[in-house]
């Protein structure tokens, strides 16, 4: 594992593994994507830790790293999480077994959740219907059948979405019962409806994030970085603003020229 603010950080909204995952890759960058693809978030996955485990050499591995940054698996860079209240930038690894282009790093590193297409998944209960499923271990009165817990599950993520937790859920449908319950599934809604707390007031702002060039390290917006290269990189030279600063060797040359005719001028207008 890399220190903490390093290594390997997982992209969001990625596709499930297959095992076709790095098919259009080299076989090399193949079995290193899969390599870092299992890899947990945080993982050291620098040019000298993989070759100490990978049987390829750091020069090979640096290689195959950039290849993989312009096929859109890997994007480095630094990231400032807004809501941390330090001013400390952290470097960033960004890695993601579905390749993505250009555009999409772009919109990741604005802060914007990408949309994806819907995976092909067996659905799976949520953190609601669960909750409402066991309620009936704490209160047996409360027994609520599978078409119950699906009507109410909303209700219950309305509750999660304003910062309630699961005990302070189950503590206000269950407190204080009547005794009998004749309809559990009409109180349980009446408790949900009725008790729901207030709306939490969050500032959420979303990370800033800027990309760096693989070569050579250089922040850049996405934009100038195709692929994850400059364009001093890919050896394209930058247009000469008018405003731009002269260099420092232009600098002294017009100062020596100013102060030479300076001189002259001062000569010239000296009596004889």
């Amino acid at each position: 594992m890399a220190n903490p603010g390093y290594g390997k950080r997982s992209a969001p909204d990625q596709l499930r593994r297959t095992a076709h995952d790095f098919a259009h890759l080299p076989p090399r960058e193949a079995a290193i994507a899969a390599y870092v693809d299992r890899l947990p978030d945080g993982a050291d996955i620098s040019v000298k830790t993989l070759a100490k485990t990978l049987p390829y050499g750091q020069c090979a591995l640096r290689t195959a790293l950039n290849n993989l940054q312009r096929a859109g698996h890997l994007r480095r860079g630094r990231e400032h999480l807004t809501d941390s209240k330090s001013p400390r930038w952290i470097t960033r690894s960004w890695f993601t077994r579905t390749a993505r282009d250009d555009g999409w790093w772009a919109t990741f590193t604005r802060g914007d959740v990408p949309e994806q297409p819907p995976e092909r998944a067996r659905p799976t209960r949520s953190r609601a219907h669960i909750l409402l499923a066991a309620l009936s271990r704490t209160a047996p009165a409360l027994s609520l059948s599978e078409a119950d817990c699906a009507m109410l599950a909303p209700l219950v993520t309305d509750w999660f979405a304003r910062g309630a937790t699961d005990e302070a859920v189950v503590l206000a449908l269950t407190s204080g019962l009547p005794t009998p319950v004749h309809h559990p599934a009409s109180l349980v809604r009446a408790r949900l409806t009725g008790k729901i707390p207030p709306e939490a007031v969050r500032e959420t702002r979303p990370p800033l994030r800027v990309l760096e060039c693989t070569k050579c390290g250089a922040p850049g917006r996405p934009e100038a970085l195709p692929g994850g290269v400059c364009g001093a990189c890919r050896g394209e030279r930058a247009p000469r603003h008018a405003n731009a600063p002269l260099p420092a060797s232009e600098i002294r040359t017009r100062a020596a020229g100013i102060r030479a005719s300076m001189t002259r001028q001062r000569r010239e207008r000296a009596p004889v």
